[in-house]
């Protein structure tokens, strides 16, 4: 089976049955985190951020959630 036809398959199932094939896809996935390749710049990025972290506390997710909501909000 094509990667399209497999896709128009599963494309036809209810909305429930999709969401759980989602979620076996990802658990498949989780379960060898090694397997999946990191981007260079997602190294590259992390020894900078580690190499320099931002001075003082980071966001609570109380905090993060409030920004978000401003965002939203015209």
């Amino acid at each position: 089976m094509t990667p399209k036809a497999l896709l128009d398959e599963i494309l036809r199932l209810p909305l429930d049955e999709r969401l759980r094939l989602v979620e076996d896809v990802w658990d498949s996935i989780a379960a060898t985190p090694e397997a999946v390749p990191v981007p260079e710049w997602h190294k590259v990025e992390l020894e900078r951020r580690l190499a320099n972290p931002e001075p003082g506390p980071g966001l609570s997710w109380d905090e993060v959630r409030a920004k978000l909501r401003q965002l939203k909000t015209p």
